[in-house]
């Protein structure tokens, strides 16, 4: 039996989760590798608004950069870990150590079955926006299947195994299923993921978005964490103005100049005086360049130069970027980790 979890934005689903897995003792105890968990098999969660993706009442607060960083990642189809690896130094602690990482969902998307399916979606619902077939594949049998004995082949094995699109009166309704999904470390990353590429095939294709729709089979918390978590319903949450949505051609351009100054902000010989420098003679389009704000000012920190993070943050004009912000950066107030370079 599904259990459900529905809200008109992310942060309200996800609310509704936090309070069931912190409310309810009698929640399924199940072993992990990684620990013992409490779980919620065969869970539905429907967030109706996905533009309003963003989980703020998470606390501890989620990194938006790291967040920003994972999205233009997964859409330039890369799977070096490098770059993640700036933005989130915990990392490799969950995914692996090597160069790359073998479950990097925008790789397989877009470049792993030597077909951009993505691209191929965009053009099939173009031509044939009834069809019911447009699936796009993450997980794969022959790489990510347990052995006979039962043990992983990797240590970044996708929790994420398809995506189904739908175009049904005038909008793009997305549908995601997960084998695994932690409630904490992962679903708000999740959100961001799929419901951005969600907006921007929408842009693609001219359309609204439309509803966004998560299936896990195991929606979960590991109990080291459950006490470090709280959900804060109170929070005056301010929703996301920006409409990412472009047509394609204007979008590849974007992302390819957002992609190129990410690839600046991770080299340490570029000064965040050059960052700032690259957010005011930026002509990307106003979200997007939002976007790059953020990502500079995170560039700014770990090169500590709290001096210039308020001034790159000035050039932001997206209000919920800023609440966010704000709220990642009070995890390190108060103590010398402020602008030492951690995550």
């Amino acid at each position: 039996m599904f259990q459900v979890f529905e809200g008109r934005t992310a942060n309200e689903a996800w609310g509704k989760i936090a309070t069931e897995f912190r409310a309810n003792s009698g929640l399924l105890a199940q072993t992990s590798r990684s620990g013992p968990t409490r779980e919620i098999l065969h869970a539905a969660i429907s967030v109706n608004d996905p533009r309003q993706r963003w989980v703020a009442a998470r606390n501890p607060p989620m990194s938006i950069a790291f967040a920003l960083a994972e999205v233009i990642w997964i859409m330039a189809g890369r799977n070096d870990s490098a770059f993640l690896n700036y933005f989130n130094r915990e990392l490799p602690k969950y995914a692996g150590t090597g160069p790359t990482y073998h479950g990097a969902y925008g790789h397989r998307i877009r470049k792993r079955l030597n077909v951009d399916q993505l691209e191929r979606a965009y053009h099939a619902l173009t031509k044939n926006p009834d069809s019911r077939q447009i699936v796009l594949q993450i997980w794969e049998a022959t790489d990510d299947l347990p052995d006979t004995e039962g043990l992983p082949l990797a240590a970044d094995i996708p929790c994420n195994i398809v995506s189904i699109l739908k175009v049904r009166g005038g909008a793009l309704e997305w549908t995601q299923i997960m084998r695994s999904n932690d409630i904490f470390r992962g679903l708000p990353y999740n959100f961001v993921q799929f419901t951005t590429m969600q907006e921007i095939l929408a842009g693609w294709l001219n359309i609204n978005v439309g509803s966004y729709n998560h299936v896990s089979d195991s929606l979960h918390i590991y109990e080291r964490d459950l006490e470090e978590m709280v959900s804060e319903p109170s929070l005056n949450l301010i929703e996301n103005p920006d409409s990412l949505a472009l047509p394609k051609q204007e979008f590849d351009l974007a992302l390819s100049e957002l992609e190129r100054h990410g690839q600046r902000i991770t080299d340490d010989s570029i000064s965040a005086e050059s960052l700032l420098r690259a957010v005011q003679s930026s002509n990307l389009p106003a979200a997007y360049r939002n976007i790059l704000c953020v990502l500079s000012a995170e560039g700014a920190r770990k090169r500590k130069r709290s001096d210039l993070v308020d001034d790159i943050m000035g050039f932001c004009a997206n209000p919920s970027y800023h609440q966010l912000w704000s709220r990642w950066l009070s995890r390190f107030l108060g103590s010398k980790q402020n602008c030492n370079g951690q995550i």
